[in-house]
């Protein structure tokens, strides 16, 4: 799990609630302009990967996700301190299988139990092996959240760890050949953007292995 910095809401989203005056329409209701909006700016911040799991997305590939459940926190359904962009598509009538991380997570929040990738040490909840498995850290104070987490979004499936594996694979075969400096740098590459506004998928997992590994 990559930590995300949220990043000024679109002007389209504010003009919507302030039309709104604190009403609460049904998420169905949400006028398609601005829901785009929001789906840019959302993908934007990310760096095109899902919120939980880290795969690579794209506008038809995701879905808006509320972190504190629409259906619970009715309050917050249009607030975007709340919104976040999952995988798997906007299709909740019929999932794609195996469901993972926002379709998987569906209703389901706690605020003592729950790894927020909107907490800035969310990645530090985890480790990860080369196989791909995504595991709780060792440390106790974490320990409880990060494995129900896992639980919860389905962050260990086969699926997952499989496409864990070969990104960690690819970038440890690009080391080949380079000096430590040079992997420090590509290391430190894993954590930014690309030229074109991108993370690399999988790059928390990634980068938990230059960190541990290297």
């Amino acid at each position: 799990m990559k930590y995300i910095k949220k990043g000024a809401k679109p002007i389209s989203l504010t003009k919507w609630n302030n039309k709104l005056g604190g009403k609460i329409l049904p998420w169905m209701k949400f006028k398609q302009s601005v829901k785009n909006d929001v789906f840019e700016a959302l993908l934007c911040e990310q760096g095109y990967i899902c919120c939980y799991c880290g795969a690579s997305i794209a506008r038809n590939e995701c879905h808006i996700e509320h972190l504190k459940p629409k259906s619970i926190y009715t309050q917050l359904t249009y607030e975007y301190t709340n919104l976040m962009v999952s995988c798997q598509g906007e299709d909740d009538k019929q999932l794609r299988v195996p469901v993972h991380c926002g379709h998987r997570k569906d209703n389901w929040y706690d605020d003592h139990l729950m790894v927020s990738p909107l907490q800035i040490t969310c990645a530090d909840f985890f480790k990860y092996l080369p196989s791909g498995e995504i595991q709780s850290t060792d440390e106790p104070a974490k320990k409880a959240a990060a494995e129900t987490t896992i639980e919860k979004l389905a962050l260990n499936i086969s699926k997952l760890q499989n496409m864990r594996r070969l990104a960690i694979d690819a970038a440890l075969l690009a080391t080949d050949g380079l000096t430590e400096a040079e992997i420090q740098l590509l290391a430190q590459g894993y954590e930014k953007l690309d030229a074109n506004g991108q993370h690399t998928p999988f790059c928390a997992a990634i980068s938990y292995f230059f960190n541990n590994y290297f």
